[in-house]
């Protein structure tokens, strides 16, 4: 049952991987390589998406472009030369990012508790929290529980050990996970990283966050590089019905979790498999502003057309229109209709048939990598 699913993720992993290679690529391989600028541009779009669903499975909103501030900044990159608006990192986003990426380039590091703890403190630099949480610390005495239903006849769905073993449980996760069993296969590993964690849910809030990201690491671990160019948590937000549904079943019943790992496999393949698109939406925004580099916009243009390029193949599959812009730019009617207009004369937006208020543009097809010389 899992062995097709661990061959096909094995298999993506190295096409991700072959990806990355470069100037010992064969003259007449049909594998399009990618330059350095453009290789950092697919791992900070990997690392602000992963950074965004993470919180987002959470129910937790992050500004986008705070968000990649923050990447930017942690990763000392020149903003893999796209243009980005005057939004900076917030400390709230700032923390996550050295997080997430910390769990990534320290992957050949031995985690310990007390770093679990930084993990989830960094969490909580602003901590505004409706109820009082426990920060850089395991939880309380109190039982730890899922529940849903009403206050006073909830429906307890899960109960994670008790704080009395939780301090032995917690030792044993960790040697476990510097020492693995040599025969594991490293990507089944990841999968029961992830299970054993969450299951253990060792403190008042942020356990889902640190799953992920101690999950990232196992991952990073599996694939042998610190570069990420999938994000799992981008599969487990699309699924997040799906991925508490299999939580909860793999945490009662007869304990078998080998649908949890088929589940997680399928999940992470999902995940490469969008690494994969991801290089061919870097392709398209490198080459679009590298031809509009001395194209004059202003900052609504630049993040309209960032939102475009960022969500190419997924979002506005039939285009933008007015009312559209107009949302995303935080301008009237008759402003987001100027706008189109200008950038179809500077030749960013292509204009679709149709006409009249259902007139709608796309990015312009000249700049998409097909059309590379």
């Amino acid at each position: 049952m899992l062995r097709p699913r661990l061959e096909q993720v094995e298999s993506l992993q190295q096409h991700l991987l072959a990806r990355h290679k470069q100037s010992d690529a064969e003259p007449d391989t049909h594998t399009e390589t990618l330059a350095n600028a453009q290789l950092n541009a697919v791992r900070l779009d990997t690392l602000v998406q992963n950074a965004l669903r993470t919180s987002e499975i959470e129910g937790e909103v992050l500004n986008a472009e705070s968000v990649r501030s923050s990447v930017v900044k942690r990763l000392g990159l020149d903003q893999a030369g796209v243009p980005l608006t005057r939004q900076s990192g917030t400390p709230q986003t700032d923390s996550l990012a050295k997080l997430l990426i910390e769990a990534t380039t320290g992957y050949r590091d031995a985690i310990s508790v007390d770093s679990l703890c930084q993990w989830q403190a960094a969490l909580f630099v602003e901590n505004d929290s409706l109820l009082p949480v426990r920060v850089g610390q395991l939880r309380g005495d109190d039982p730890m529980q899922v529940v849903s239903g009403r206050l006073d006849r909830p429906t307890v769905h899960f109960e994670a050990p008790p704080r009395s073993a939780l301090d032995t449980e917690m030792g044993r996760f960790v040697r476990w996970f510097n020492q693995p069993p040599t025969a594991l296969n490293p990507y089944l590993r990841a999968g029961l990283t992830h299970l054993w964690f969450v299951t253990l849910h060792p403190f008042d809030d942020g356990n889902g966050r640190v799953t992920r990201a101690l999950t990232d690491r196992a991952l990073a671990q599996a694939d042998a590089t610190s570069v990420r160019y999938y994000s799992h948590s981008t599969v487990l937000m699309a699924r997040r019905r799906e991925y508490y549904d299999i939580l909860q079943k793999s945490q009662s019943g007869d304990l078998d979790i080998t649908p949890w790992l088929s589940w997680f496999l399928t999940t992470l393949a999902d995940a490469m498999k969008q690494g994969q698109q991801r290089f061919e939406r870097v392709l398209y925004k490198t080459r679009f502003w590298q031809l509009h580099a001395q194209t004059v916009l202003n900052e609504r243009q630049i993040k309209v057309l960032n939102r475009l390029l960022d969500s190419w193949g997924d979002e506005f599959t039939s285009g933008i229109n007015a009312s559209q812009y107009r949302s995303l730019g935080g301008v009237s009617k008759a402003t987001a209709t100027r706008e189109l207009t200008a950038l179809l004369a500077k030749g960013c937006l292509d204009k679709l048939p149709g006409g009249g208020r259902s007139t709608r543009y796309r990015l312009s097809a000249h700049s998409h990598p097909s059309t590379a010389a």
